[in-house]
């Protein structure tokens, strides 16, 4: 079974991107490449930084927090990427602690 992540990647713009993904490394390095496997938006937003990532019991957990983290304003996740959240701490922000997965 493999390993889900959720990460944060800043842009030469200072945005955040965040997405999720079993292999970091590999998904980091197509975003940068800015290929087609890359993500559309973060075309042309080069040099980025992988500036958070933190593991994730499940794929339906990662996707349900990643959804959640994309909804929080920039105040917000510069507050996790400062404060380098654990899963259990980054679950409570997102209400998910609770989730049977």
């Amino acid at each position: 079974m493999a390993s889900w992540s959720l990460y944060i990647i800043r842009t030469r713009q200072n945005t955040l991107y965040t997405g999720i993904t079993t292999d970091i490394d590999k998904r980091f390095a197509e975003h940068s490449a800015a290929g087609k496997k890359g993500a559309k938006y973060l075309r042309a937003k080069g040099p980025l930084q992988l500036v958070y990532s933190v593991s994730m019991r499940s794929h339906t957990l990662a996707a349900k927090a990643e959804h959640r983290v994309k909804k929080l304003t920039k105040a917000q996740k510069e507050k996790i990427v400062v404060q380098a959240l654990s899963q259990a701490e980054l679950l409570s922000v997102l209400k998910l602690d609770g989730e049977v997965i």
